[in-house]
């Protein structure tokens, strides 16, 4: 298995190549050349497997000759073994037709960590193998940060740094972040928003002054490995529902595209999914650029739904280079137009390949409230502001009754107490295992939203490679 480029000019990497990479040197994001099938007949055996085993199946592919399936095993064991549910991302019912997928069992209660620890053991892995370090850096909205952070901290050959828009996530998200206080770990709060600090992570890939003394890494979902890892729970909970047999429907939070390409990722390897539901709150370029084809940024709204607070989905471009030909050129050239201009219409190509899977939907903050109070008064079930946005949107997509439709729950309502208590009017409480979070020292530097400051303080503390 090779990757390519979305912007079609930079060379091909294997597995490992494209893990400790992140970004492709072209400014793109690395895709495999070709999608690996499954039969039905293949996936009908995956039945009754449990997390890990279905996660060596479905992965190995990818992996090509990075790893020995054993390999992947023992890493997939041991990034799962952490997780405070035997399942890792069991499923839950709602009513007759709606489900609950959850994936905030890991160690930071949000589901990047179904991807992020497996990335961690990825990256120590490759690392040890070639005798380098990796500086890491990212950008969050509020999840990924402490899920990166957890994923990494202490380990060999790695510095993190990672950037928050200050003041813009939950307190319990910051805490996460700056309670780790691992001499490799770095928490940056910039003035400006989340895509500011997106923009500034991207550009530390093409900074010669950085490149040139450091190996510059991603755990965004920039990261390859980290959209494969997503891929495993949409085989997971259509399973659990009788696929492939049965097709099943996603409704999926999501601001930069990760989560819901990784469904993408899962229908195009055989996975039978009737519809993937793009759910987004005000900061609706997704929604627009489905629903019409227009993908512009707007201003940056602030909602209690945080890890969506984007105008700037990276992810987004992978789609756009599979439904629209694979012209890594003429993606090329429209992905320097919007970067110049903020706006973008998309190709016919590209509206036609995406709508053959895709809706989408937006959720206000009325909407947003009301799909939470419905989940409790009505089920009994506690979900924070992002899953019940997919939770809104599931419920809204007019679905035939026979096809089950699941949203992705992304974090544990504990994460987000102030808004989950205006709308339900019980406030939730953290997991035991995470309960003295307030009780902890932070660390963290704050820097003005300026390139050249953020830039500078990772060149003094980050250790070159070697």
């Amino acid at each position: 298995m090779d990757y390519i480029s979305t912007r079609g000019s930079a060379p091909a990497l294997d597995f490992e190549g494209v893990t400790l990479t992140g970004l492709a040197a072209d400014g793109g994001l690395y895709v495999p050349r070709d999608w690996p099938q499954f039969s039905a007949d293949e996936i009908a055996a995956m039945a009754g497997l449990s997390y890990v085993e279905l996660a060596t199946k479905i992965m190995m592919p990818f992996v090509g000759d990075s790893l020995t399936e054993e390999e992947l095993f023992d890493l997939c064991k041991r990034a799962y073994g952490r997780f405070a549910h035997e399942a890792v991302t069991p499923l839950k019912q709602f009513d007759q037709q709606h489900w609950l997928l959850e994936l905030f069992h890991g160690p930071t209660l949000a589901f990047k960590d179904v991807a992020l620890q497996l990335l961690g053991r990825l990256f120590e892995t490759f690392l040890a193998r070639r005798d380098q370090r990796l500086t890491i850096v990212g950008a969050t909205s509020g999840d990924t940060g402490s899920a990166a952070i957890d994923a990494v901290a202490g380990r060999e050959n790695i510095d993190i740094f990672m950037l928050h828009p200050k003041g813009r996530v939950s307190d319990v998200q910051r805490r996460q972040m700056t309670t780790v206080l691992a001499p490799n770990v770095h928490n940056i709060a910039i003035e400006g928003s989340f895509d500011d600090a997106q923009a500034m992570v991207k550009r530390m890939f093409g900074d010669t002054q950085l490149t040139g003394r450091f190996r510059i890494g991603a755990v965004n979902s920039i990261n390859w490995a980290r959209l494969m890892a997503q891929v495993v729970y949409y085989f997971a909970a259509a399973l659990q529902l009788g696929a492939p047999a049965r097709k099943v429907a996603f409704a999926v939070p999501t601001g930069n595209f990760g989560d819901v390409f990784a469904g993408y990722v899962a229908a195009r390897m055989g996975l039978p999914i009737e519809r993937l539901i793009v759910a987004t709150n005000v900061n609706d370029i997704l929604h627009r650029a489905l629903s019409s084809g227009d993908y512009s940024t707007g201003t940056v709204t602030p909602t209690a739904a945080p890890s969506m607070d984007i105008q700037v989905s990276s992810n987004f471009e992978r789609l756009l280079f599979d439904v629209g030909g694979r012209d890594g050129a003429a993606l090329a050239e429209q992905m320097r137009g919007f970067e110049k201009s903020k706006a973008m219409q998309l190709t016919n190509a590209q509206r036609e390949g995406a709508a053959a899977m895709f809706t989408s939907a937006r959720a206000d903050a009325n909407e947003m409230v009301r799909a939470m109070a419905w989940a409790w008064d009505k089920c009994a079930e506690m979900i924070d502001p992002h899953t019940a946005i997919g939770l809104h949107a599931a419920r809204e997509a007019g679905l035939d009754r026979d096809i089950p439709v699941v949203t992705l729950a992304t974090a544990h309502p504990g994460k987000f107490r102030d808004a989950v208590e205006r709308a339900t009017g019980v406030r939730p409480s953290l997991p035991t295992r995470v309960g003295d979070l307030f009780e902890r020292e932070e660390r963290l530097v704050e820097l003005p939203g300026e390139y050249d400051a953020v830039a500078a303080y990772v060149a003094e503390h980050a250790t070159p490679s070697a």
